[in-house]
């Protein structure tokens, strides 16, 4: 809990010595954009549902001594789970409400066959059998259970002031690295090795595995192939950052090598899974003035980076952001309330910067967790491997295309997904399909990157443009308190 406050108040004050700084043309490495947007802020946050934060909004219970929250008259309609679906539900047991005081929850089965599992074939009822987590210290069914506005007040809030989507899917259905992978390539296959049982099947990953290039990490560790947007963003010399709360290493070995914190956690910096992207040491930044562009630390940051870059002026154009693993939203790792904490600073700190005159800032997670979700994924890319699909029967997931990755089922599970921005729409849900490769195909087309190729999803993407109306840019900011979630002021 210490951590957790520490880094809330580093956010802080970071984001007070922003406010110092005088206005001014920033936006180095940006280039010509076909927006108004010239920089980008994707904050990836870990494992929730869209029904497991959202599936009651915007209508939340509202007991006695804990943040209230009522909504706008004018708030649209959201494809959420209605009266009808929490009292009448095909899963043994169903959706029921997590109270702000229940914080410490048991993390369940996201496995690529466990998710496809619980879908059945389109009928979405066996969740509590095949996601939810066991153990004695675990809830029952514990996958069927869901938060409303009470707890998750702040990105209530932020719906209710900016965009939101209620059709975003994770791409594949699976974990975290899967999640992450597929956020910077589109792609889970490539894997430099073809096989390592229950993590890799036909070159393409299914499971959590650690980075080829990291001196920190789990093991199984795997090289990537494929490009990734960074490999786009630097061939157009856009300034790029992926920063991450515990990347910056306690200390080196006589060799050089990262001894990272106890919470390091590999899965979260993608980019170290490529060669061409990867900072394997953890190796600073040159300079401040270096931030976002070519030198040893290849793109690769910590927090304590993102604030220095933002007091300085160069915000690289696309920023990355990771919180510290406890603040995730992870289950038993995070909770919620810790999750707001930084959420809120961070977001806090972005509005009162001179950059948030051209920013959009995306908030979204990496996969569902397991949790519970009532609406059926479109089915965009099928796979019939006999060891790892189950979706509409043993060993498939449909048929798949002549040529095309096997062990890519998907799209998976409906996640949040928030768009903040003085170009966002208020009040705003939009529901076209789009996926975690959406966000990858709005940064290729804002910068004219081109596509990664070779079956990456960001060819057939959704796009995330609905959110927007560029036309009107508005002038107010929002600011919440990281405690309760609430508004402290709107201006």
């Amino acid at each position: 809990m210490k951590r957790s406050v520490l880094v809330v108040s580093c956010l802080v004050s970071g984001g007070s010595a922003l406010l110092a700084q005088s206005p001014q043309a920033i936006g180095q490495g940006s280039g010509p954009t076909a927006t108004p947007i010239k920089h980008l802020v994707v904050i990836f946050q870990e494992n929730n549902s869209f029904d497991h934060y959202f599936g009651t909004y915007p209508y939340a219970t509202n007991p006695a001594g804990e943040p209230a929250f009522y909504p706008a008259p004018d708030t649209p309609v959201v494809d959420n789970l209605t009266p009808e679906l929490i009292a009448i539900n095909p899963n043994s047991t169903k959706p029921f409400r997590l109270d702000r005081s229940e914080q410490v929850i048991c993390d369940n089965d996201n496995g690529y066959q466990a998710e496809q599992l619980a879908y059945n074939s389109g009928l979405l009822n066996k969740f509590p059998q095949n996601t939810s987590a066991t153990g004695a210290s675990c809830m029952a069914a514990e996958s069927m259970a869901y938060y409303d506005g009470n707890t998750l007040t702040a990105l209530w809030n932020y719906a209710q002031h900016y965009s939101m989507s209620d059709r975003f899917f994770d791409a594949e259905f699976g974990t975290t690295v899967m999640g992450h992978l597929n956020l910077i390539s589109g792609q889970t296959h490539t894997a430099s090795v073809k096989s390592i049982s229950g993590k890799i099947s036909n070159g393409t990953v299914v499971a959590n595995v650690g980075p080829a290039f990291d001196d920190c990490g789990s093991t199984p560790k795997v090289q990537m192939t494929s490009l990734n947007i960074g490999d786009l963003l630097n061939q157009k010399g856009v300034t790029w950052g992926w920063f991450y709360g515990d990347f910056e290493p306690v200390s080196r070995t006589s060799t050089g090598a990262a001894v990272c914190n106890a919470e390091y956690d590999g899965h979260y910096d993608p980019f170290n899974y490529y060669a061409s992207t990867a900072n394997p040491h953890h190796l600073p930044p040159t300079s401040v003035a270096a931030i976002g562009k070519a030198d040893q630390a290849n793109h690769q940051y910590s927090l304590v980076d993102l604030w220095n870059a933002m007091k300085a002026g160069n915000l690289p154009a696309v920023t990355f952001v990771k919180a510290p693993a406890n603040m995730t939203g992870h289950p038993n790792t995070s909770t919620a309330l810790l999750e707001q904490q930084f959420l809120v600073s961070t977001i806090n700190q972005l509005e009162l910067s001179p950059m948030w005159k051209d920013m959009a800032i995306i908030l979204t997670y990496d996969d569902s967790d397991g949790w519970y979700d009532h609406v059926m994924p479109p089915i965009v890319n099928q796979s019939n491997d006999p060891s790892f699909d189950a979706l509409t029967g043993p060993g498939t997931c449909g048929t798949a295309a002549s040529g095309a990755y096997l062990d890519r089922c998907g799209y998976g599970t409906r996640l949040p997904f928030l768009v903040l921005s003085p170009f966002a729409k208020h009040n705003n849900v939009d529901s076209h399909t789009t996926d975690t490769t959406s966000i990858i195909r709005f940064i290729e087309d804002n910068w004219d990157l081109g596509r990664i190729g070779d079956q990456s999803f960001d060819a057939f993407a959704g796009s995330i443009l609905g959110h927007f109306d560029f036309a009107h840019p508005r002038r107010d900011v929002l600011l919440l308190d990281p405690d309760s979630g609430e508004i402290i002021s709107r201006f």
